[in-house]
């Protein structure tokens, strides 16, 4: 099974520094010279910042402790700033329960300010908390009012961090362009604020981000720097987290000693600091590599621990991957069906989360086979499916290849008989008018016997013909109805691809309104709460925030109607009806789709994406499916080229591009028209294969890849608009596709 990655988020906290003993030996007589109650809960604070590095219990044990002081003085400052810590310790400690309580309370008792860095700590602690949990999109959205905050403010020495932890949420959705761009960010600042804290942080997530790019060697070099800067300054966490990803890096190649040992340095670090989620992760990974070197018992003794830690940390990826391991452990020892129920409770514990792997496909496929095993083909089917899906998305392209190859064998066939046919005709002619001429120079009763067997040899050779044509009548009619199959297999090909893109699109607005639904609850709630205490302006602030969240709902909620209208749209036969579009809205729909129809399919695709869509055009009379499915295709063919170009090419600096702009334009006639341009820095077509592109069954794609369908059809569609279609190529250098369509 491949074992997960997992991510270290900064800690949110104001004056972060690293944990060293002597830093807090200082700490403790400062704190027992401190001339006032809140001095010393500031220095307390300070202390808990560098506990919080070593051991989270201590951290949290103490923060408890010293809140109860801040509240008997009413302490504000005092009491921010511990509830902050809690619920960030918390957080880690994998305790979600008492971390949102804490959370939820101080969205109510901090105090506007200025630069509000209270509020912009209170969203990053949420953020943190919902990213821990596996919901991304909460976590981005959280994050980025925080960001706004700390830009706005010209907040420098927080920025690192937020930066960082943000890039974790896109980093997990597969969107590693963005993650990298705010690791990039976080890495600068933390660079020019001399902050190695943060820089320790940032390169172990800049590590994870190059192995989802399944970059090894990268990925090595930046875990290694981050554990030699994280022992520099004594944090405890970043090492952890470091031993724990060189043991997931060694995994995927095979190297179980070596993730043997990491595994264990990770699992006992993580037990000596409280933290249960890495703990456990770390003993899976170890567990894994004991059954890989042959040693089954101790590997199954190990595992379930390790269940047993990840069921108490609350976190989804810990606990699939806990069960989920135990379950290969004793699939390899052939229980089978002892197996199977920890495969299930793994698969049940991601249920809810917005993690999408398609590394569960294997696991489906293992549990697939446990149930194949135990003579339940029923569950085996269902399992196996799911597991294909997730891991095979060209059988569909395949077949229809198959089919077409096929048909030109079959027509190339019936071709070769309908030659071979008039030639045995011709011969049969020839052959009896030879033997009438010879009989006829010698005898005239001969001549005519001959002309009479003559006249017959003809007629049987005019049946023949006439057979023959209706053959060919028959292939002709057969081979259009093939023709037609495949046309409307594949528009269905590009609804399969359309598919992917919109079920990305659906899941923002959904989860969206997912999250203010449940924030409505807990309002309401409270609204009921201050109502029969009689607090009236408490009771209409909580429904000035219940009615702004109904709004976002409804927001939302007409999001995803809109998208899941534009599909049926698709979906539909054409009508054959022109009716008024917006070319540049329908140009930047399907180039959405297109892109996270691709990306659904191969998590490692990126390309820049460009747009140039000309303002002053009107909208113009279009079939919109008809227009759309040759915009879908052509786009698909660029971000093809560009992601064969960057595998063959080696170069690391080559960054693929699609560039898709309109322009109005005028004919030399006057009239007003449209110019649809898709361009890519591919590999370029050759000039001796430009001139057939637009054949039908023509492919430049390698077999089970291409149909050959695709251009025909768009060149088709394009002309019966009235319109036409060119390409321009420069070999090495890429290809623009250049559609023109009149203004009616």
């Amino acid at each position: 099974m491949n074992i997960y990655i997992l991510i270290i988020y900064c800690l949110l906290a104001l004056g972060t520094t690293h944990a060293q003993n002597k830093k807090i030996d200082s700490l403790n007589r400062l704190i027992n010279t401190a001339a006032t109650d809140t001095a010393r809960i500031n220095l307390i604070v300070k202390k808990i910042d560098l506990l919080s590095y070593i051991n989270l219990d201590s951290g949290i044990n103490l923060s408890k402790q010293t809140l109860v002081t801040a509240q008997k003085i009413n302490y504000y400052r005092g009491e921010v700033d511990l509830r902050q810590k809690l619920a960030s310790n918390y957080c880690f400690k994998g305790a979600y329960g008492p971390a949102a309580e804490h959370l939820n309370f101080l969205a109510h008792f901090i105090k506007p300010t200025k630069d509000s860095s209270d509020f912009a700590q209170l969203y990053g602690n949420m953020g943190m908390m919902y990213g821990m949990q596996s919901r991304y999109d909460s976590s981005i959205y959280l994050f980025d009012k925080a960001i706004g905050i700390l830009e706005r403010s010209g907040n420098k020495s927080d920025l690192p961090s937020y930066y960082s932890n943000i890039a974790i949420a896109f980093q997990q959705q597969s969107n590693f362009p963005r993650a990298l761009s705010y690791q990039q960010k976080a890495l600068h600042l933390a660079e020019l604020n001399k902050d190695e804290v943060n820089q320790s942080y940032t390169l172990m997530n800049i590590g994870n981000t190059y192995e989802g790019l399944r970059d090894s060697a990268r990925a090595e070099a930046h875990f290694l720097k981050a554990i030699a800067l994280a022992k520099k300054k004594s944090l405890k966490n970043v090492e952890l987290y470091g031993y724990s990803n060189l043991a997931s890096l060694y995994t995927k190649q095979n190297k179980w000693k070596l993730v043997l040992e990491f595994a264990t340095k990770a699992a006992d670090l993580g037990g000596s600091m409280g933290d249960q989620g890495i703990q456990a992760a770390s003993m899976s990974k170890a567990a894994t590599a004991l059954a890989y070197i042959n040693k089954p018992a101790e590997a199954e003794a190990l595992a379930k621990r390790a269940i047993v830690i990840a069921d108490s940390s609350a976190q989804p990826l810990n606990i699939y991957q806990a069960y989920s391991t135990m379950g290969s452990i004793l699939k390899i020892k052939g229980s089978y069906a002892a197996a199977i129920p920890f495969y299930e409770k793994g698969f049940l514990s991601l249920k809810g989360s917005d993690i999408l792997s398609e590394d569960n496909g294997s696991i489906y496929n293992e549990l697939s086979e446990c149930y194949e095993k135990t003579g339940n083909y029923i569950k085996a089917l269902q399992n196996y499916k799911i597991g294909t899906q997730i891991t095979d998305s060209t059988r569909s392209k395949d077949n229809i290849q198959k089919a077409t190859e096929l048909t030109m064998n079959y027509e190339f066939e019936k071709k070769e008989q309908v030659q071979q046919a008039e030639q045995k005709a011709k011969d049969e002619v020839s052959v009896a008018r030879q033997l009438a001429l010879i009989i006829g120079m010698a005898l005239t009763f001969v001549l005519a016997v001959t002309a009479f067997i003559g006249f017959k040899n003809k007629q049987r050779a005019n049946a023949l013909l006439k057979h023959q044509k209706k053959e060919i009548e028959q292939t002709l009619t057969l081979l259009k109805s093939t023709q037609a199959q495949l046309v409307q297999s594949e528009k269905m090909a590009s609804l399969g691809e359309l598919t992917a893109g919109i079920a990305h699109e659906i899941q923002n607005p959904l989860n969206f309104v997912n999250n203010f639904s449940d924030i409505n609850k807990d309002l309401l709630l409270e609204l009921k709460e201050e109502f029969v205490k009689g607090n009236v302006n408490e009771v209409t602030a909580i429904a000035d925030n219940v009615i702004s969240n109904e709004e976002k709902i409804n927001h939302h909620g007409k999001r995803a109607d809109a998208i899941v209208k534009g599909m049926l749209q698709h979906s539909r036969s054409s009508s054959g009806q022109k009716e008024s579009t917006d070319i540049n809205a329908l140009c930047d729909e399907y180039l959405r789709l297109s892109y996270h129809g691709l990306r659904a399919k191969d998590k490692a695709f990126n390309a820049i994406i460009k747009t140039d869509f000309d303002e002053r055009i009107n909208k113009i009379n279009i079939i919109s499916q008809d227009i759309g499915r040759v915009l879908l295709n052509l786009i698909n063919n660029a971000f093809y080229a560009t992601a064969e170009k960057k595998k063959k090419s080696g170069n690391e600096n080559y960054e693929p591009t699609v560039t898709l702009s309109t322009r109005q334009t005028r004919s030399l006639s006057g009239g007003q028209g449209v110019e649809i341009r898709v361009t890519d820095n591919g590999a370029g077509v050759s000039p001796a294969i430009v001139d057939k592109i637009f054949q039908p069954f023509f492919t430049t794609k390698p077999t089970g890849q291409g149909t050959g369908l695709g251009l025909s059809l768009s060149y088709d569609i394009v002309k019966a608009h009235g319109g036409e279609i060119k390409v321009e190529s420069k070999e090495g250098e890429g290809t623009s596709f250049i559609i023109q369509l009149p203004i009616v």
